[in-house]
């Protein structure tokens, strides 16, 4: 029998009851916000989202005006739903394969945000980059009718050229154009250099409103599509991570590992002797054992002490006695009751017996050890 003083499993919920009464509220509280709220929709130029990037409220407007939005996310969805009318590109460069080519044959008007050169050669050859500025407010000058209705917008972003002499080339900055219009017997290409004026944040400055509206709102359905990173069609283009690393890379990182390699055997050989620290104090043995007591005394840990005691002279007389460490009560009885001549009963509740009830019968207990090894010393 030992006393512990560890705390029990009461002391322990008494202790922790209110921090998790407190996480549960809030665990609770967030659930209910969550599903209050509903399905939420995330991302730039989503149409669905309230978020600043978002776009719900030219969708909602365009709704008002009788245009069908029709919010698309993969390739196969977007081949499915264009059918004449506008189709809205908001990331063209994610448009897995030659997607965009087979798109502007399906659909008289296409809009691309923010287009790179793949995506430019696919539907708008004529078309080249022309670096990139600021987004900021423009003017349209040109004659295109989404542009010169809407007036000055918030345009930028990245800069176009084209040699084409049907085009027509608006808002531009600084000579470069924002905004390039193509048409020929397939449709009409428009190209933007950002999707400022489209997003929640922006659709109420200047004429934003406008030009989204007159730019998307042409026919009466509209296919808006939103590359995604997952889509199914872009699984046969990826590669996989290393063979996205030049060789050069490759080997350079071989070569740096095999040297690491030889510099850590090199150096692993080359072990110094120990070194020994004084230590900052110096506690004595007795002080120890004072320390350790006091804490049994506090505890009222009795059982515990005696059975420290018991167990150190047990180890001391084994040794005495030419005994094995292993060896077990019956052995240890028998050897100290043949040299001491007390009888087996008695060494073995002496060595052996119940733990103390106090700290009187601990003393008593102490005492009788100490008897016990001094006469298997005289003996």
């Amino acid at each position: 029998m030992s006393t512990s003083v560890s705390p029990d499993l009461h002391r322990i919920w008494h202790a922790a009851r209110v921090p998790l009464a407190l996480l549960l509220l809030i665990v609770l509280t967030a659930l209910v916000l969550v599903l209050s709220r509903g399905e939420q929709v995330g991302g730039d130029l989503e149409p669905g989202s309230y978020e600043p990037g978002g776009s719900h409220a030219l969708a909602h407007l365009l709704e008002q005006e009788g245009v069908e939005v029709h919010p698309v996310h993969t390739l196969a969805e977007a081949r499915s739903a264009a059918d004449g009318g506008t189709l809205l590109v908001t990331a063209p460069d994610l448009v897995p394969g030659n997607g965009l080519t087979e798109l502007r044959r399906r659909v008289s008007h296409l809009v691309l945000v923010a287009p790179g050169p793949g995506a430019l050669v696919q539907t708008a050859p004529s078309v080249k980059s022309a670096g990139s500025g600021d987004v900021r407010t423009l003017a349209p000058g040109c004659t295109v009718g989404s542009a010169v209705g809407a007036g000055t917008a918030t345009l930028g972003g990245k800069h176009y050229r084209t040699d084409d002499q049907t085009a027509r080339s608006c808002y531009r900055d600084g000579g470069a154009a924002s905004f390039v219009q193509v048409a020929d017997r397939s449709g009409t290409v428009t190209v933007t250099g950002t999707g400022s004026p489209l997003t929640n944040d922006r659709i109420a400055d200047q004429g934003n409103a406008a030009f989204g509206m007159r730019l998307l709102g042409e026919h009466r359905r509209l296919v808006w599509y939103l590359p995604s990173p997952t889509d199914p069609a872009l699984e046969g283009e990826k590669k996989p991570f290393v063979d996205l690393i030049p060789p050069g890379w490759r080997y350079g990182a071989l070569t740096a590992g095999i040297a690491v390699v030889l510099f850590a055997l090199w150096r692993g050989r080359r072990l110094g002797p120990v070194v020994r620290e004084p230590l900052p104090i110096v506690v004595r043995a007795a002080e120890t054992a004072e320390g350790r007591a006091r804490l049994y005394r506090r505890g009222g840990a009795a059982g515990h002490a005696a059975e420290t005691v018991r167990e150190a002279a047990r180890g001391r007389l084994r040794t005495r006695l030419g005994l094995p460490r292993d060896a077990g009560p019956a052995a240890i009885v028998d050897t100290v009751s043949a040299r001491t001549g007390r009888s087996q009963a008695e060494i073995g509740a002496v060595l052996y017996g119940p733990p103390p009830a106090d700290e009187p019968a601990l003393v008593r207990l102490a005492d009788e050890l100490d008897r016990v090894e001094r006469e298997v010393e005289r003996s």
